[in-house]
């Protein structure tokens, strides 16, 4: 048994070093760091979310690496389906995109419960189409089999369309685009990347090690900064969200992850940053270890993501933490009559010291009719725009 998991794991990780290098090499010795994640975990074939393991899960023992709220309880699509439905009646639309849509776990239960509330005014299917897109076709593969009983209103896009409209989901996606790291030395900004290792640290069965090069790239926020400081910037990320903006002609926007805002973000004291590993409910904080074998990313700052919407035309209709909106959005009364098993793994998303705290939502509009942007379900207790 040993030797078989031996041989899962590391089968990959011997072309995806060569991958890497190789582009290290080519340019000049040092690869950003946002370069290295994008191969690390989106390589086809090779990296991590492209070489069809299991990456979702509940416990280590099915050889998972971390959990998602949707595969921890079912009640988080029900809740967060209530919210999509008013934005889809205040968007006069009926389709619902999903980004990096991971084990298909959130669509079916969206799915489910959109058709069981369009049941309740008379509409069979509320939604005709459910559009995913994903980069990983491994997680298409699993996706596929979990949806194919909602038949052909599931559909996979490679691309983005010219101009779409609907609502957009997008769980833990953010914190998976890859990040730029910024390195301060006191007097002045580095940007961190990522170099081939000499023989002596080769030996030592370091393969990669950190590189810093002189930038006139700053972070998005004053400071003050310590010297030594590592952080992040999220410029695909912000490109993401405006790209979304540009093309999206009417609908609304909901994306679930862990992060602050800027002052949060980028506060003095948090000298190293927020990048983060994960493998087999494992966290680390190295991610040149082990490389294509464990997940990679970054909390997201949520002022960021305000500030690209806003510039690229898109209203904020919220953001709040993921207890409150759960719990806007109804999720109490849906534990009524919960088993135990369910109970205890919804209180996981709500409590402070588990999901309920650091998860944010943050909520996005488009030419939606107005009474729906002054009241927007999930964000009618504990909204906090003003600290963006």
């Amino acid at each position: 048994m040993q030797s078989t998991e031996a041989a899962s794991v590391s089968a990959p990780l011997l072309p995806l070093s060569r991958l890497i290098k190789a582009a290290i090499a080519r340019n000049g010795g040092w690869l950003p760091f946002d370069r290295f994640m994008a191969t690390a975990l989106y390589a086809p074939g090779l990296g991590y979310y492209a070489r069809g393991s299991r990456q979702f899960g509940s416990l280590p023992g099915s050889g998972s690496d971390f959990v998602t709220a949707p595969e921890l309880s079912p009640l988080f699509g029900k809740a967060l389906a209530r919210q999509v439905a008013q934005a889809l009646a205040a968007s006069a639309t009926r389709e619902v995109w999903e980004f990096g849509a991971g084990s298909g776990a959130l669509a079916a239960q969206l799915l489910d419960a959109l058709d069981a509330l369009g049941d309740q005014v008379g509409a069979a299917h509320p939604v005709e189409r459910y559009t995913i897109v994903d980069l990983s076709g491994a997680l298409r593969e699993c996706q596929r089999e979990r949806l194919q009983r909602f038949g052909a209103r599931v559909q996979w896009a490679d691309a983005l369309p010219d101009a779409m409209q609907g609502v957009i989901v997008g769980n833990e996606v953010l914190d998976a685009m890859p990040v730029q790291l910024l390195h301060f030395g006191g007097a002045q900004w580095f940007e961190r990347g990522v170099a081939v290792a000499d023989d002596a640290s080769a030996a030592l069965g370091r393969a990669l090690h950190w590189a810093d090069r002189a930038t006139d790239l700053r972070p998005p926020h004053d400071g003050p900064f310590a010297p030594g400081s590592t952080v992040e910037t999220h410029l695909q990320a912000e490109a993401f969200i405006a790209t979304l903006a540009d093309r999206l002609t009417r609908g609304a926007a909901f994306f679930i992850d862990y992060g602050f805002p800027a002052a949060e973000y980028y506060h003095p004291q948090r000298t190293g940053g927020t990048l983060m590993c994960h493998r087999a409910h494992q966290a680390d904080t190295d991610p040149l270890a082990d490389v294509g074998a464990k997940d990679i990313t970054a909390h997201v700052n949520f002022t960021g993501m305000a500030l690209a919407a806003q510039n690229a035309g898109l209203d904020v209709l919220g953001y709040t933490t993921q207890a409150h909106f759960l719990m806007n959005c109804g999720v109490m009364a849906l534990l009524e009559g919960a088993d135990i098993k369910t109970t205890a793994n919804t209180q996981k998303l709500l409590t402070e010291h588990e999901m309920g705290e650091l998860f944010k939502v943050i909520g996005l509009a488009k030419n939606c009719d107005p009474a729906f942007t002054q009241a927007p379900l999930g964000f009618a207790s504990g909204d906090r725009t003003h600290t963006l």
